[in-house]
């Protein structure tokens, strides 16, 4: 792992205390969002420089009723699409971090709201993954359920296909991304929920926890006993109700608290 930077005293010992919690618990479970992705170049989505906050169309492309409703929506989150894929955004430090703890037997579970694949990236074992909101690894239709690897749609979308239908039902393709207005996978929820009430440390990365049903999650860790911790540059609903709260760079802070674990 790199270098870790200097800490304040303050920092250091909250870091210490974080790193002696995860090394006393047998099920950790870590919630990560937008927030440990921002190292990699990915924007979030509600910040000063959020995507949908400079792009308010872009939010409404990830609402599912627009996206059926609306071909422009469709056409234009088929572009964005093709130049996310062309960018290649890579993991950074947090994302290694996480698969270092995940090698020293202390990850119990990862669920991630992002849908960037950047946990897979660093090497993250998919056992040990929920990917909440989907990922955009792959394609869905959304008549008959058809998916496959996103690449097959964006090769169409290059040749001239603005908004490529299924090829098995002439259903609507989409990214198998969850958007606004569409159901999360039950068995993805019930993974992620049965992991928050069965842990004995819940650790929240990069997310400011307000989207539901993923920002109860921290709720059923803590009514099963459970520490929590919240890692975040800005305010969350459970920041009182934290064992420990830091608002330290996140590329910074986990490298720092595994390299003690």
């Amino acid at each position: 792992m790199e270098k870790i930077k200097p800490f304040n005293h303050d920092i250091s010992a909250a870091i210490r205390r974080i790193a002696a919690d995860i090394s006393h618990s047998d099920r950790v479970v870590i919630l990560s969002g937008a927030g440990i992705s921002t190292e990699s170049g990915i924007p979030d989505f509600r910040g000063p420089d959020g995507v949908w906050t400079k792009n308010p169309d872009a939010e409404r492309t990830a609402t599912l009723q627009n996206f059926i409703n609306n071909r422009d929506y469709r056409v234009m989150s088929w572009k964005t699409r093709i130049k996310n894929f062309a960018n290649s955004p890579q993991p950074n430090r947090a994302h290694f971090a996480l698969v270092e703890l995940e090698k020293k037997g202390k990850l119990g579970t990862l669920i991630t709201q992002n849908i960037d694949s950047l946990h897979l990236l660093a090497g993250t074992n998919i056992e040990r993954l929920v990917e909440i909101h989907g990922t955009t690894r792959d394609y869905a239709c959304l008549g008959c359920g058809d998916n496959g690897p996103i690449e097959d749609v964006l090769c169409r979308v290059k040749s001239g296909e603005e908004d490529p239908i299924c090829e098995k039902c002439r259903g609507i393709l989409k990214s198998a991304t969850i958007s606004f207005g569409q159901s999360l996978k039950k068995e993805d929820i019930e993974r992620a929920q049965n992991a928050a009430r069965e842990c004995d440390l819940f650790i929240a990365v990069g997310t400011s926890l307000t989207v539901y049903p993923v920002a109860a999650l921290p709720q059923l860790a803590l009514q099963a006993g459970a520490k929590l911790i919240v890692i975040n540059d800005g305010e969350t609903p459970y920041d009182a109700l934290a064992n420990e709260k830091l608002a330290e760079k996140i590329g910074d802070i986990l490298p720092a608290i595994v390299s003690l674990v």
